[in-house]
């Protein structure tokens, strides 16, 4: 792919097995356990290999974020909020076939996002989207190859204008690629060869005659 890459999600959201509160109390948030058990089915039925969400991890993650200056912890919101937007996008491209997994997990994620009864209100001053944006986060693995893919597949569009329909133009866009790929690899290995064979000794390789 030409597109350059996303970069990693920066910095990273302190949800692991080591990061919890050591009070876990509701200083900063009020958690209620039914919504956190059903938050964390919701994020293993997009992700079966992410973290468990329990309180402890939820408050320090909500600990960590009222810690951070307000225009770095706005930052870190709008950059998830940003990538998720292409993950909308994806979805409702007519130009894009998304694969049925993928187009599955990511419509429970949004469905998710998108709807008013969720594990913190949006209104919540500063921490009413840290939900949106951790589930994001935990389930990105899902969805970043093929989204990677998507981006690059829009820059093709936009530089390229492929003719005909949807499946016209993904074919144009992946053959395409696949030639810029096989060519770099021929550069690569000419860069590699040797254009005169050098088998007798350095002297003996080259004669001027007066």
């Amino acid at each position: 792919m030409r597109t350059v890459p996303f970069h990693p999600l920066s910095p990273p959201l302190p949800f692991g097995p080591d990061a919890t509160s050591v009070t876990a109390n509701d200083a900063v948030m009020a958690w209620q356990p039914t919504q956190v058990s059903r938050f964390d089915a919701l994020l293993h039925e997009v992700n079966p290999d992410a973290p468990r969400v329990d309180i402890p991890r939820l408050q320090a993650l909500a600990e960590w974020m009222v810690e951070q200056p307000p225009a770095e912890a706005r930052g870190i919101m709008q950059t998830r909020l940003d990538r998720i937007e292409w993950v909308r996008a994806m979805l409702e491209d007519p130009d894009w076939d998304t694969a049925a997994g993928t187009r599955a997990r990511a419509r429970r994620m949004l469905d998710y996002l998108d709807s008013d009864d969720d594990l913190i209100p949006d209104q919540t001053p500063l921490l009413g989207r840290l939900d949106d944006v951790l589930l994001f986060d935990l389930a990105w693995e899902s969805f970043e190859a093929e989204t990677e893919e998507y981006r690059d597949f829009c820059d093709y569009r936009r530089t390229e204008h492929p003719a005909g329909d949807a499946s016209t133009q993904q074919a144009a866009w992946m053959r395409d690629r696949l030639a810029e790929l096989a060519q770099l690899r021929h550069n690569a290995r000419v860069r590699e060869g040797h254009y005169v064979e050098t088998r007798l000794p350095p002297d003996e390789r080259f004669h001027v005659v007066a």
